[in-house]
């Protein structure tokens, strides 16, 4: 059965991140809107069929131009929460 979140990302291009789960916690998809479309898309390639958990260690931390978080931290940081509520 999958889960789904929308997550409101702070700081970034993107506006919304919107996630898919599976019961166990692997991603099935994830689609933003909003942000570099190459860049948000190939994110979202990458983590299809990953542990979100596995996701969340690779991605945490990374910086965008000095902001403090990006596009991939904020997937992190949507993950979390969305592993919360599983």
């Amino acid at each position: 059965m999958s889960h789904s979140y929308t997550y409101v990302p702070k700081r970034v291009c993107s506006r919304q991140i919107n996630i898919k789960l599976d019961d166990q916690g692997n991603i099935e998809s994830v689609r933003f809107l909003g942000g570099c479309n190459g860049n948000t898309s190939g994110i979202s390639a990458l983590v299809k069929g990953m542990k979100a958990q596995d996701a969340i260690e690779k991605l945490r931390g990374i910086d965008c131009n000095g902001r403090g978080t990006s596009c991939p931290d904020q997937l992190a940081i949507a993950l979390e929460k969305a592993l919360q509520e599983l």
